[in-house]
This record gives structure tokens, C-alpha cells and sequence, in this order.
């Protein structure tokens, strides 16, 4: 038991997001922490957060991390860049336990990799009104041009090819590889993604918990030359520092157990799309719901 807050190291990470996108959040943290465990919730009913006021997505954030709370998690992860943008400080100065969202690992890592100092963003409406990216990388570094351009479709991409990707989970990526980089696919990417590359950036912020799915896509388009910028594996190594710090890391022989939360009705098609996401098997999701 951590004697200063009271929070005992075998508490679960609380993990939520509009639906299953932060999975791949919730899976770079299974991964670079095997011993912790996890309560992740899908707000799958009131998916996307998108187009929403960023003043009801932070209702929602409220909502959903004092139900986290309440279940005893000892940290928040916001693994939504919308409400990240529309919450996070809100949550951080309500909560009582550590509070982290995605944008400014994403930010900080865009900011340390680009050399021409010329930093791409995709994101949702939301995210990109919120100049979120663009203030936290300003920040950390005055002298970056960044250039941020909504990406809605991909959102829509990332899902329907989760459907169409049939096969074994381990299988996964060479199968979302195929199914992503379809000639109607590739088109729409060509159209969001030509003018980012003529700014020419060399660093490119996936600013959607989506986006990480559409990497081969994603880069067959910008090329190369153009590093990509996962705010889930930083996010992943933000949580393993302030845990450390903190002294609340799970012990080494302890066994993680995931439980799996949605908002949605149809709790076998989050558990479907949720596995492909997560990269395992997911044997029980529970309905919850919100007023």
C-alpha cells in the first residue's frame, strides 16, 4: 500500500474512450506493463465524440472517469484525443487520482522527432478545432510549424476494415495490411493526407486512438520519409513513469486481469471489434449505461 495517497499497487488502470478506439491504448499498456490491470470502458452509445461541443464530451469525461473511480482504479487514461481536449483538465482537477490523456505524449514525441521542425496532424473536427496539438507542441517547441487537417472518414475506414479483416486475432496485422490498402481506401487517404505532404512535414501526430490501425495506409501515402507519431505507445510509457514515481507499479508476480465495459447494446460486436483492437481475445464485455 502507498502510504502518501492511499492507493494500493494492485489497483486496476481505469482506460476509457468514445468506443473501442482506445483500444490500441489499452493494448500498448497490457504491453509495456504485463503485470497491470485494466477496466476499460467503450462510451460505444454516444460514439462519435467527434462532431459533439467539446462542453458535453466533458460532461462525458466527468461521467465516465467517476464511475472509473468509484470502481477504485488508480489512475485515469484518457485514451480519447477529442476528450482530452475537451476534459482532461477538468478530470485532473476533480479526480483523485493521477489523470493523463493522449495528446500531450503524442505532442511531446512529434516535438523530439521531427528535424525540419514541420509537424503534420490528422485528428477528429473536434480535436483539430481545439488547436489541442497545436498548442501542446507550440509549447513544448515555439519554433514548429504545425499543419492539422480533419480526417472524419478515417474513423469510418478503421472499422469497416476491423469487419473485414476475417481470420485468426494473431493474423490480424497482415490482414488489416490487405484489407486498409484498398484502391477506394488509398483514395480517400490521397485526398486527406496530399496537402499535409506537400507542407512538407516530416512527422505526422495520429491524433485519433483510431489512426494506429491505418498505419500501413497511412504511410503507403505520406511515404517513407514521414515519421509516424502514435499517441497510444506514448501515452503507454507516461503511465509506466508516473506509476513508478509514484510507487503504485504492479508487482512483478501479479496476475492482470481485463475487465471490458461498453455503453453500447450490442456487447458481442464490441467484444469482435475489441479483440481485433486489443490483439486478444476478449471473453466478457458488460453493459453499462450513464444518465
Amino acid at each position: 500500500m502507498n502510504s502518501q495517497n492511499n492507493i494500493s499497487s494492485c489497483a486496476p488502470i481505469g482506460i476509457f474512450d468514445s468506443g473501442f478506439g482506445g483500444m490500441t491504448v489499452a493494448r500498448a499498456i497490457a504491453k509495456a506493463l504485463p503485470h497491470e490491470s485494466i477496466i476499460y470502458v467503450g462510451d460505444s452509445a454516444r460514439c462519435p465524440y467527434g462532431p459533439r461541443k467539446l462542453s458535453e464530451v466533458d460532461g462525458f469525461v466527468q461521467q465516465i472517469g467517476g464511475w472509473l473511480v468509484d470502481q477504485g482504479v488508480k489512475m485515469l487514461v484518457i485514451a480519447c484525443n477529442t476528450a482530452t481536449a475537451a476534459g482532461l483538465v477538468h478530470a485532473q482537477q476533480t479526480f483523485p487520482v493521477p489523470v493523463i490523456g493522449v495528446v500531450e505524449p503524442g505532442a511531446r514525441a512529434a516535438a523530439q522527432t521531427t528535424k525540419n521542425k514541420r509537424v503534420g496532424v490528422i485528428a477528429t473536427k473536434a480535436t483539430v478545432e481545439s488547436n489541442a496539438y497545436t498548442d501542446a507542441i507550440r509549447h513544448i517547441d515555439a519554433g514548429i510549424t504545425v499543419f492539422s487537417t480533419a480526417t472524419p472518414r478515417f474513423v469510418e475506414i478503421a472499422e469497416q476494415g476491423i469487419r473485414m479483416a476475417e481470420g485468426p486475432i494473431e493474423d490480424y496485422t497482415s490482414l488489416a495490411s490487405k484489407v486498409y490498402v484498398r484502391p477506394a481506401f488509398q483514395e480517400i487517404a490521397r485526398e486527406y493526407l496530399e496537402p499535409l505532404r506537400r507542407c512538407d512535414i516530416d512527422t505526422l501526430v495520429l491524433g485519433c486512438t483510431h489512426f494506429p490501425l491505418l498505419k500501413a495506409l497511412i504511410g503507403s501515402v505520406v511515404g517513407r520519409d514521414v515519421t509516424l507519431i502514435s499517441s497510444a505507445a506514448e501515452a503507454a510509457k507516461d503511465v509506466a513513469e508516473i506509476l513508478t514515481r509514484q510507487g503504485t507499479l504492479a508487482a512483478d508476480d501479479q496476475l492482470p486481469t481485463y475487465e471490458f465495459f461498453t455503453t453500447g447494446e450490442n456487447t458481442e460486436e464490441f467484444k469482435s471489434f475489441g479483440s481485433r483492437a486489443f490483439r486478444q481475445p476478449i471473453e466478457h464485455v458488460t453493459s453499462i449505461s450513464f444518465d
